[in-house]
């Protein structure tokens, strides 16, 4: 867990300094710089949903994805609880909740190969190297997001905690399944869903994109049965 407990800490230490670069900072500018972040967001999914293989893959998990998240509609409960933290710890400045903050940075820390490969190196062999580096990434990513997502984005360390020590602890148990073609089109899915996701930074759609996470999972149910009726 010595590679998670890193990220996690390296995810707040920069939320942290990004919320002190926040202060005093104009709303024209926050705005300005939002819009900038989500084209950055844009092309991270773009590049990321290039990995991906079989579009029938996509599309499948997206549809199915789709329908459990509608079911179980986590993109509502994550806002309740956005609005909580909100009322508890933070000020809103009118431009952006907790909640926005915290599924914005979750969802760009725990998607992508690095959230999944750097978890099982560190449970199959003990070996932390890409979750460091993964640390270095996300401690500067999570500096420019709260700079103007805010309180949000220090929230989001508790999801990578629980997801890539989740990865980590029940690694011997998913290995098997988590093969490089699985790991890509999981990266392909996740990536889509990001570009729902910097759309909505940007202020072109308000898509509730909690509700696509789902999909990402999929690809670990469609290749078992795909093997198993031999396609």
């Amino acid at each position: 867990m010595l590679g998670t407990i890193v990220n996690t800490a390296a995810i707040i230490i920069g939320a942290l300094i990004g919320m002190l670069l926040k202060k005093g900072m104009p709303p024209k500018l926050a705005d300005t710089l939002m819009k900038g972040l989500g084209l950055c967001t844009l092309y991270l999914g773009i590049s990321g949903s290039l990995k991906g293989n079989n579009s029938l893959i996509l599309i499948i998990a997206i549809v199915f994805g789709v329908i459990i998240g509608e079911a179980i509609d986590p993109d509502e409960k994550i806002n309740r609880f956005g609005k909580l933290l909100e009322k508890k710890f933070a000020r809103n400045n009118g431009t952006v909740s907790v909640a926005e903050g915290f599924v914005t940075a979750s969802l760009l820390f725990c998607v992508g190969a690095l959230a999944i490969v750097g978890p099982l190196q560190s449970g199959l062999t003990g070996n932390h190297e890409i979750l460091f580096n993964k640390s270095i990434l996300d401690f500067v990513a999570a500096a420019i997001f709260a700079s103007t997502l805010g309180f949000g984005v220090v929230f989001s360390a508790g999801l990578v905690l629980l997801y890539q020590g989740a990865i980590t602890l029940l690694s011997q148990s998913v290995a098997p399944y988590l093969t490089e073609t699985v790991i890509a089109e999981m990266t392909c899915i996740g990536s889509v869903i990001i570009i729902g996701l910097a759309l909505n930074m940007i202020g072109i759609t308000k898509l509730r994109v909690m509700n696509y996470v789902p999909a990402i999972f999929m690809p670990l149910i469609i290749y078992p049965l795909m093997n198993l009726l031999g396609l």
